[in-house]
């Protein structure tokens, strides 16, 4: 029980910010290109009630990753639909790139900033659990980027694809999404879709922000999945 509830203060608030701020940002941007279908539904909001999915949220303490139901965006309401999908599309890696070097930077400050404190201190305790918050942080926002860069739809690279290819692969590309989801499970749970793609390129993230700290960031994660 104490480790479930170690888990639980580390790594909620990171992955409820990383799950929410992605789908936001899509409803954001959609917005911003003539779609206000998220933003009459009130779902232009950070409060993480909105896009919480308990399946989705419970998967982050079971395998390290989750997902939150989607902001909805009715793509013939953008001014240029497939033009700006690319944009709308790619807000939510861009954003969970953002979060992650923010995050990254912030824990790089604290872990400096612990380095000289004792070990006992009141400040320590402080600091030490929202150091941990934050190499979490970095873990999940990378793994969110990269997953959803895989270019099948509905995943946010495969509509990425849909809005760079021409016409025909375009919509070829573009009726694989009713079963797109469980296309994209099967290439990750029975192939090595995992270890030969997303692993090394997370691997490489990780130790671009987190530099000499990238130990940390996986060792939070090895930690919180046992």
């Amino acid at each position: 029980m104490e480790q479930f509830f170690l888990k639980v203060s580390i790594m909620l608030v990171p992955a409820l910010m990383a799950i929410t701020c992605h789908e936001v940002s899509h409803g954001f941007v959609a917005y911003l290109f003539g779609d206000n279908t998220a933003k009459s539904l009130g779902r232009l909001t950070l409060n993480p009630i909105k896009p919480l999915d308990i399946v989705g949220t419970l998967m982050v303490f079971i395998i390290g990753f989750g997902w939150a139901k989607p902001v909805p965006v009715n793509f013939n309401n953008l001014r240029h639909p497939k033009r700006d999908m690319i944009w709308v599309a790619a807000a939510g890696p861009i954003t969970n790139f953002a979060l992650a070097t923010v995050s990254a930077l912030a824990m790089r400050a604290l872990v400096a900033v612990s380095a000289g404190l004792a070990g006992g201190s009141p400040l320590a305790a402080f600091v030490d659990p929202i150091t941990l918050m934050l190499a979490f942080s970095v873990y999940i926002n990378l793994v969110l980027a990269i997953f959803n860069l895989i270019p099948v739809p509905p995943l946010d690279g495969g509509r990425v694809a849909i809005g760079l290819l021409p016409n025909g692969p375009s919509m070829a590309l573009a009726r694989v999404e009713r079963f797109g989801m469980i296309l994209v499970m099967a290439l990750v749970f029975f192939t090595n879709a995992f270890s030969y793609v997303i692993s090394p390129a997370l691997s490489f993230g990780v130790h671009l922000l987190a530099g000499p700290q990238s130990s940390l960031v996986f060792g939070v994660n090895r930690l919180m999945m046992r």
